[in-house]
């Protein structure tokens, strides 16, 4: 019963991620996965609070994925296990490609969040390699989900204040704003096509960071 609880909650907050970050709505996004999340766990301890220099490190690594990506790798994030499976399933059937690879993992047993990664090699690849990571960040945004998109929304504007976050052929980059409240939003610009980006996130980041913050240490790993 739990399991398929669990299972339901991340395919809805899959949907509302995809829409709801499509309009700048963290904040929405977080308010419907918190709610759905102490439904099912109102039985557990409440851990202590990741503090938001951590969360900056967990997300910086892939704040600057285009909203649909992001929204699906954040909850795929909460299936590590099932991440490195899907890894494994890939090395074992790289002959599959396009709509034969689509069918295919649709009948793994994995949820629908990691089934669409296979979509996305190289994600699949950053989530697997560095799957204690991955697991810290399932876990923040499963217990922190409106902290963990505030702090993908400074990463962006870290980004952008260092000129490394910009409209370009593969995506389009605005600020939307949505019940008072502003947000970096980041959309393909081609619809059908989604643009992965490969970033170095200490070099992106560290010129704005060092200047807001008075030259302190950034602690993203370099994933």
């Amino acid at each position: 019963m739990k399991s398929q609880s669990r299972n339901l909650l991340h395919r809805e907050i899959v949907l509302a991620g995809v829409a709801l970050l499509s309009l700048g709505s963290a904040a929405a996004l977080a308010q419907q996965a918190e709610s759905q999340v102490m439904t099912t766990t109102s039985d557990t301890e409440e851990a202590p609070k990741i503090p938001s220099d951590q969360l900056d490190s967990l997300v910086a690594p892939i704040a600057l994925y285009p909203d649909p990506l992001l929204a699906q790798t954040l909850v795929a994030s909460t299936y590590p296990l099932e991440v490195i499976q899907l890894q494994q399933w890939m090395a074992n059937n790289s002959y599959l490609k396009d709509q034969a690879l689509s069918d295919a993992v649709e009948k793994q047993p994995w949820d629908p969040s990691v089934q669409a990664m296979a979509a996305f090699p190289d994600v699949v690849k950053l989530l697997s390699d560095n799957i204690a990571w991955t697991t810290d960040l399932g876990n923040a945004f499963l217990a922190q989900q409106a902290d963990v998109m505030g702090a993908v929304q400074r990463m962006r504007a870290g980004a952008q204040r260092n000129g490394n976050l910009n409209t370009t052929p593969e995506q389009t980059v605005q600020m939307q704003t949505e019940n008072g409240e502003q947000a970096i939003v980041i959309e393909p610009a081609n619809s059908e096509m989604v643009y992965v980006p490969s970033y170095d996130s200490y070099h992106l980041y560290y010129t704005w960071f060092a200047s807001c913050c008075g030259g302190s240490t950034w602690s993203v790993s370099r994933c």
